[in-house]
């Protein structure tokens, strides 16, 4: 049981400092995983703590995780200087962000994508919260399923109790979020630059749905 406590205290660690998101959270935690699973911690035996200690130590673990998580997201290009959770054009956007860059319009393209970026830094604290109630809530049984389940029970509770909550709470903010920083008026710049030119066609997107999705 010591053992595993370090395995997920590890790997959760790494898990929340990554993202608030679920973005490459598979290969992350197998990779982190594998580091500590032959690791034996030093200064604790099967004897100094007792299985309640053991668990106070997960949530307290996670706690500190999702605070440092919130932290380094919500900071200035906590999304957009990190490239496995930065918001990246929408797919829809792509042909008409080829044509634009060929045609000197990098500037509008870029400002849009940092725009998306800053929305979700901005929206990232509020997060918190919600992970903070969902280790509240931890039962004494979801605690021993994550320390005696794989590698990936840890991500399996949080998704199962965050997802729904989380979009529901994080959305009116991101939308306060796009607003503050200008991603709406970016993105229609975007599109009214792109529909200028001939033959191009612009799809259109949900932008406060879908920098939601991605941050998530």
């Amino acid at each position: 049981m010591i053992k595993k406590l370090w395995l997920i205290i590890g790997i959760i660690s790494l898990f929340f400092s990554a993202s608030l998101v679920w973005a490459d959270r598979d290969n992350r935690l197998d990779r982190k995983a594998k580091e500590f699973r032959h690791e034996e911690p030093k200064g604790f035996g099967p004897r100094d703590l007792n299985e309640q200690q053991i668990v106070d130590g997960l949530k307290e673990a996670l706690h500190v995780s999702a605070e440092n998580a919130a932290n380094y997201t919500g900071r200035r290009d906590g999304f957009f200087g990190n490239p496995v959770i930065k918001i990246p054009i929408p797919d829809q956007l792509r042909k008409a962000e080829k044509i634009l860059r060929k045609t000197g319009s990098d500037k509008t393209v870029d400002d849009f994508v940092l725009s998306m970026n800053r929305a979700a830094e901005q929206a990232a604290p509020s997060a918190k919260r919600i992970f903070w109630h969902a280790i509240k809530e931890m039962s004494f049984e979801d605690a021993r399923q994550i320390l005696r389940g794989d590698d990936t029970a840890a991500t399996e509770y949080f998704r199962r109790k965050t997802s729904e909550e989380l979009r529901n709470a994080f959305r009116p903010v991101v939308v306060q979020a796009t607003n503050n920083v200008g991603v709406t008026s970016n993105y229609k710049t975007l599109v009214g630059k792109a529909k200028s030119i001939p033959f191009v066609k612009v799809e259109p997107v949900d932008i406060d749905e879908y920098v939601v999705t991605k941050a998530l």
